[in-house]
């Protein structure tokens, strides 16, 4: 693969992470992006080629600061990883939809939907202009499906985050550019952890091919949409899920 400039929103743990790594055990120039400062750390444990970054992709003047970075570092950014994302859980099970206050509705949607947009239209003029960019978002499966242990407010915003991937892949299709999106299921991370033992051993249990994912397997499916050679795939919903959602 021809090195390319990367930034990797969530970098710091689990899937962001294991994507940013992949992507610079590849030889690519990543810049992991993420609310904690743990960041550094990470990056520092990838290696020269990765740089760690500290933003809250719920606010605007910090994500339009992270798209910057990565035009003084790297002079642009090539692909784009919109992995940030949050799901608020009450003693381990989803609020109530009734009971979701609009605050922390408009949180979910700024962290999952918003900065993914703002940062893609931030990076997309230089990607036209080199005429190349890979735009991979990470989605979920409830934004495909009713998920009962997702709450209301992440399903609406990763439902919206399929929409945006689709309609950017049509708007920049002639530009060389690729936007797609990864909708895993229940994949081994803290934020898959907030759930109840009850809620994992029951979303275990409807998995056809019977255990948890991992981050690898996301990142492996992010690898290969980052290349070259997916060039002709665009506006895809790539479902890592073990089969419990097929389409």
């Amino acid at each position: 693969m021809t090195p390319r400039s990367v930034l990797v929103t969530g970098g710091a743990a689990g899937i962001g992470l294991a994507i940013g790594s992949s992507l610079a055990a590849l030889g690519h120039r990543v810049l992991l992006a993420d609310i904690s400062d743990s960041v550094h750390a990470a990056a520092v444990r990838l290696g020269a080629s990765v740089q760690g970054h500290v933003a809250d992709m719920g606010d605007e003047a910090q994500v339009l600061g992270t798209a910057k970075s990565m035009t003084e570092l790297f002079g642009g950014c090539d692909v784009l990883v919109n992995c940030a994302g949050v799901s608020r859980k009450r003693d381990g099970q989803p609020v109530p939809p009734v009971e979701v206050q609009t605050e922390d509705w408009e949180r979910v949607l700024r962290i999952n939907l918003t900065a993914p947009f703002l940062l893609s239209r931030e990076l997309l003029p230089g990607m036209r202009q080199r005429r190349f960019g890979r735009i991979i978002n990470i989605a979920s499966r409830a934004g495909r499906t009713f998920v009962a242990p997702a709450g209301v407010d992440y399903a609406a915003s990763k439902a919206g985050l399929i929409g945006l991937t689709r309609h950017l892949a049509g708007s920049h299709a002639a530009d060389g550019i690729t936007v797609n999106c990864i909708a895993p299921g229940r994949i081994e991370t803290a934020l898959s952890s907030l759930s109840s033992p009850e809620v994992i051993a029951a979303a275990v249990k409807a998995i056809p091919v019977g255990r948890l994912g991992s981050t690898d397997e996301v990142a492996a499916a992010a690898v290969f949409l980052a290349s070259e050679q997916a060039s002709y795939i665009t506006g895809v919903c790539l479902d890592v899920n073990g089969g419990v959602f097929m389409a």
